[in-house]
């Protein structure tokens, strides 16, 4: 099987940007809570949402490129973006075709990463990140008339911007800010004070953990409006994480949604493989730890977004159930309940777990 679909995701990846692909559900694997949205292509980092009554998947678009596995990363080479559509949860989902390629950004070098996506001024906002001409994260965007593209990217990355997995939130007052970053292989270990360091390194277990960043958006939301800040994540009594504390600490995957007026930012622990969420009354921060969103899946990474569609609300992520490889993922989708107190009840992929 995975064979298989190695070959169908040569020929999909190279489709014209025109080419419209549906897939069906595969048949069910009773230890998995929820099947894959695709399977004639890999996909991770699910970014949701809704647009005009439509829901709009932006994933990564896994490739296997024989690249060795390290723990930088450098065996995630994706080269485009197809982005996914499905008029409900559980119905039939097209895949677009190529909404942008590595080729078609003039600033990037290589691996196009988990991406997001936004509205505003009558236009859908692409927002990446890829390692420019020196082989340094930066965050791009591209526009398009289309939220399914295909999108135009700028000529250079956002100015200010670093890392990797940028999310992007719009309160109700229409303001948007961009959340980013990613240890390890995201490099952001290497910026302090908004200052790159290539000789920086990971925190030591006693230290305080490296923070995500964020920063309002311009108007014209391809521009940052002010200095990129640290997001703090504290703990019941304020205080910030230690690295040692990686099963708590921000790794990788920043997303933001509101609910009931609170905040809620969640990310993934990575080498601890939970995605955790903690809440706040400000989309600066700070946010305070709650617990765990979803246990860890299947596969090294875990990526998610927090949509809601109609009344329900629902948590895209990913897992390896088609390959069994760690850089081979598949979008999956599951409901996200909350309890009256407004804690979320953790998930898990798997029904016997």
């Amino acid at each position: 099987m995975a064979a298989f679909l190695c070959m169908a995701m040569a020929s999909c990846g190279n489709a014209p940007n025109n080419e419209v692909k549906t897939d069906s559900v595969p048949a069910p694997e009773a230890k998995y809570a929820s099947q894959p949205l695709v399977s004639h292509i890999y996909t991770a980092d699910p970014s949701a949402h809704v647009f005009g009554g439509k829901i709009y998947i932006y994933p990564s678009h896994d490739t296997a490129t024989g690249v060795a596995e390290n723990d930088n990363g450098d065996h995630f080479q994706m080269m485009d973006y197809r982005i996914l559509s499905m008029d409900s949860v559980g119905g039939k989902v097209t895949d677009n075709g190529v909404a942008l390629a590595l080729k078609d950004v003039p600033w990037a070098s290589r691996q196009l990463w988990a991406p997001d996506a936004a509205f505003a001024n009558g236009k859908y906002y692409l927002y990446f990140p890829a390692k420019d001409k020196e082989g340094v994260f930066r965050i791009g965007v591209a526009a398009s008339e289309n939220p399914a593209g295909p999108f135009t990217a700028e000529p250079t990355p956002i100015k200010g911007t670093y890392s990797i997995d940028p999310c992007v939130f719009t309160d109700d007052d229409g303001t948007s800010y961009l959340y980013f970053g990613g240890i390890w292989g995201g490099q952001l270990q290497h910026w302090n004070h908004n200052k790159y360091d290539s000789t920086a390194q990971l925190k030591k277990p006693e230290e305080t953990a490296i923070l995500p960043r964020v920063a309002k958006l311009s108007n014209n939301m391809t521009s940052l409006a002010e200095e990129v800040r640290e997001v703090k994540i504290v703990d019941s009594t304020g205080k910030l994480f230690t690295e040692k504390e990686n099963d708590k600490r921000f790794f990788e995957a920043v997303w933001l949604h509101k609910y009931n007026n609170k905040y809620y930012l969640s990310y993934s622990t990575g080498d601890t493989h939970n995605l955790v969420y903690a809440i706040g009354d400000s989309p600066y921060g700070p946010f305070v730890y709650q617990g765990v969103l979803m246990k860890p899946v299947d596969g090294w990474t875990s990526h998610h977004s927090i949509v809601k569609v109609q009344d329900k609300w629902y948590l895209f992520y990913h897992d390896t159930q088609l390959s069994g490889k760690t850089h081979l993922r598949n979008v999956k989708v599951l409901p996200l309940h909350y309890n009256a107190d407004g804690s979320i009840q953790t998930l898990s992929s798997h029904t016997d777990k």
